[in-house]
């Protein structure tokens, strides 16, 4: 198995017939005949897109005997520095910034290392002579270096599957496809085989293959890289996840929740979380974030985090009150926090330990979407787990991350975090049962390997970088987009949600994105000092028609049609909201990617502007649904925004996520009687009072609303209704609601939702 990581020569000379030419060039012939591709340029052009070559290339090799060079040396002594020398400097700098390891190499005919500063040899792996030795003797000194270079890139369980797949073993174990070769049996077979590869077949492998180690005991090669990756993170132990987030977090519940146990959650949880009280019979008491009038989800108060409120909550809630008198010297057994928000908000832990630590069992903080923020002083204090961060006395800390999400993991590429207090040790038997309850006896071993290179990714200096690179290129988005708004003028375009004032280069500090009290541009009120900040990566693009005050303007642009017009050209979103949308700036991002957006965004205003018909700008969709051909883009925009405003669909969203919910079952009861199905489909008009049996859970933003074993109040009511008129009027641009059952009837379509029989819930 070859890789390609070719040697970069950088040389002025390369392509000329001197005697410097004619060296380099032998000395190129020589690293080629190894086998080793190499690459030569003439110049350092741009330093830092030339040192982004750090991750492609095997070493690098620099002249020192430019002319530019020669001529700054003899005129200003050895000594002293000129540009080309500070050059130099920058674009070594350049490389260590991402990569203190990689080989490179100083060469020369006439100037030696007597000429170099200090700090530019230090970085050096060598210093060549040209003409003292034969370009062979050269270019062997030079691979030696550049493969124990890459040799020693790939980390524990990679380079195991590496070792495996090289050997080319016949295989009689699972999975059928025996290393893709049933799969060239069969013309279809043919083209998956094609697509995929030869290497990644090969790699598919069970969990019989003993040298590769074991996921579900955690031994050998895949031991050793959750160690590995422990280390990276500076957790006390680390546990790859095959199934994502949502498996990490029932992991986590199932290790340390019991039928019965008072939990605390965070109403803005992902469903895996509300699955996971479902699963364990918890008891859960509910702390609730903050929203504004966009539809933007805030940070919980901090008021709501201290024990006395958190008390007044339990003796509020029955099912709560009646768990803490059956076992009064309970502590409430784990706390769960969206950790960020699917906004981009953030929490100052250390705060949160501070307050919480001892007083509830376990701290759990579901970071799915914050797995870069120990890489970089950016997030000091706003992440769970990692360098710098305090360890608890009394209470145990699980981070769950989404290493697939703002890592470089694949699909369900997930991790669990632990952090021992002082006072006791993860029990790794107990925690493991809960881990094989929810594994695969067949793991996928490709994703097994992602986990293990993400990791190894954000070894710094180069995940620091890589986390620096996607802040700055977020940054440098927000700016372009606030350059095109000045430059329209009184004109409308689209915002960015965020501070008023930026950084006007560079990535700022993290004082520029503090959510501090009563701050106009985030319209969650007041706040306590410290607690909260925006992660400038996560870019809300809010679209005109509604402010933060949820009042409606006179025009208006709906998200759903922006996003929809996005798609058909080839820009897809995270998420959209009723007058915004959402991007993350991974460290996958491109200048390209957010260029190509902001000119999306500049042919929509073209287009709405010019309120050219829909037959034209999105065929594709007008096909699909004929009665928007003949309407321009800006008509339909405007109807859009009517019925919403008419509706007042901004104050009713907000209050229904804010409205009192009252369990009336605990939620394991209720998901109980579902399944006995000791239930009636009833009616939107007909809920009211009635105790729902299924998460109710509105896209977007995909928050569940309700849980199994609460009750239907009006404001929620009144938003199903919205919901069934706008579906009705606007066919494509649906509001999707899982849960609600929909059932045609006479032609009409009616819609349901599973709710606990009459008489059978009581509180």
């Amino acid at each position: 198995m070859k890789f390609r990581f070719p040697i970069l020569i950088i040389d002025e000379d390369y392509r000329s017939e001197n005697t410097s030419g004619l060296g380099i060039r032998a000395l190129a012939e020589a690293i080629e005949a190894e086998g080793v591709e190499v690459i030569g340029a003439t110049s350092y052009g741009d330093l830092s897109q030339f040192a982004q070559q750090q991750s492609r290339a095997s070493a690098f090799i620099l002249s020192i005997d430019d002319e530019e060079v020669l001529s700054e040396i003899d005129e200003k002594g050895e000594n002293q520095e000129g540009s080309a020398i500070e050059k130099l400097r920058e674009f070594i700098q350049e490389i260590r910034f991402k990569n203190n390891d990689i080989p490179i190499y100083l060469y020369g005919e006439t100037r030696t290392s007597a000429h170099i500063p200090n700090d530019i040899l230090r970085e050096l792996h060598g210093f060549i002579h040209m003409f003292e030795d034969t370009p062979q003797f050269v270019a062997r000194h030079i691979l030696h270096e550049a493969r124990a270079y890459t040799d020693g890139l790939s980390p524990p369980f990679f380079r195991a599957l590496l070792d495996y797949a090289r050997d080319g073993s016949y295989s009689w174990h699972c999975p059928g496809h025996s290393g893709g070769v049933a799969f060239l049996k069969s013309p279809v077979g043919q083209m998956f085989h094609q697509f995929f590869g030869e290497n990644m077949l090969r790699a598919d492998v069970c969990n019989a293959v003993e040298e590769l180690g074991q996921l579900l005991d955690h031994t050998g090669p895949v031991a050793a890289s959750e160690r590995n990756a422990a280390r990276i993170f500076d957790a006390d132990h680390c546990f790859f996840v095959t199934n994502g987030t949502s498996t990490s977090n029932k992991m986590v519940w199932h290790s340390t929740v019991a039928s019965g146990d008072i939990v605390v959650v965070d109403r803005n949880c992902h469903k895996s979380i509300l699955h996971a009280i479902i699963m364990t019979g918890a008891v859960p008491v509910f702390l609730t974030p903050k929203r504004n009038h966009l539809g933007l989800i805030g940070p919980i108060p901090l008021e709501e985090f201290h024990p006395d409120s958190i008390q007044k909550k339990i003796q509020a809630n029955p099912f709560a009150r009646a768990a803490q008198a059956a076992h009064p010297d309970r502590k409430p057994r784990i706390l769960t926090i969206t950790q960020s928000t699917y906004d981009g908000i953030v929490y100052n832990v250390e705060m949160l330990k501070e307050l919480l630590d001892g007083q509830i069992d376990t701290l759990h903080f579901d970071e799915a979407w914050l797995p870069h923020a120990t890489f970089h002083d950016f997030y000091q204090n706003m992440h769970a787990i990692g360098h710098g961060r305090a360890t608890c006395k009394e209470s145990m800390v699980f981070a769950t991350h989404s290493t697939h999400k703002l890592l470089a993991g694949i699909s369900q590429a997930s991790q669990i975090l632990v952090k021992e207090p002082q006072t006791r040790k993860l029990d790794r038997h107990v925690f493991n049962e809960a881990y094989l309850m929810h594994s695969s006896t067949s793991p996928q071993y490709a994703i097994i390997a992602s986990c293990d290179v993400a990791a190894a990714m954000m070894e710094p200096p180069g995940g620091t970088a890589l986390v620096e690179e996607s802040i700055l290129e977020a940054m440098n988005f927000r700016r372009a987009m606030r350059k095109v708004d000045a430059e329209w003028g009184d004109d409308w375009w689209f915002q960015v949600w965020g501070p008023a004032e930026i950084p006007s280069d560079g990535i700022g500090t993290q004082a520029d994105w503090m959510l501090e009290a009563d701050a106009p541009w985030h319209g969650f009120g007041h706040l306590a000092p410290g607690l909260n900040m925006l992660d400038p990566i996560k870019g809300t693009v809010v679209t005109p028609g509604l402010d933060l005050n949820g009042q409606f303007a006179g025009t208006g642009i709906p998200a759903s049609i922006v996003t929809r017009y996005l798609a058909e050209h080839g820009v897809i979103v995270e998420k959209a909201g009723l007058y915004s949308f959402f991007i993350m700036f991974t460290i996958g991002i491109t200048k390209g990617r957010w260029n190509t957006l902001v000119s999306a965004l500049q042919q929509f205003k073209d287009d709405y502007d010019r309120n050219l018909p829909m037959w034209k700008i999105l065929p594709e969709f007008a096909q699909q649904h004929p009665q928007y051909e003949a309407i321009g883009l800006r008509d339909l925009c405007q109807s859009i925004h009517e019925t919403y405003k008419e509706n007042d669909i901004a104050r009713v969203t907000t209050e229904m996520y804010l409205s009192d919910m009252q369990p009336a079952m605990k939620p394991s009861d209720a998901y109980d009687m579902m399944t006995h199905r000791e239930i009636d489909r009833v009616q939107i008009d007909d809920l009211l009072g009635r105790v729902t049996a299924v998460l109710l859970t509105p896209y977007p933003p995909g928050i569940p609303l309700l849980i199994p074993g609460e009750s239907f109040n009006q404001t929620i009511i009144e938003y199903l209704q919205f919901a069934r008129k706008f579906n009705a009027k606007f066919p494509g641009f649906h509001t999707d609601i899982h849960g609600l059952v929909e059932e045609t009837v006479d032609g009409v379509p009616r819609y349901y939702v599973d709710c606990i029989r009459t008489g059978t819930a009581a509180c």
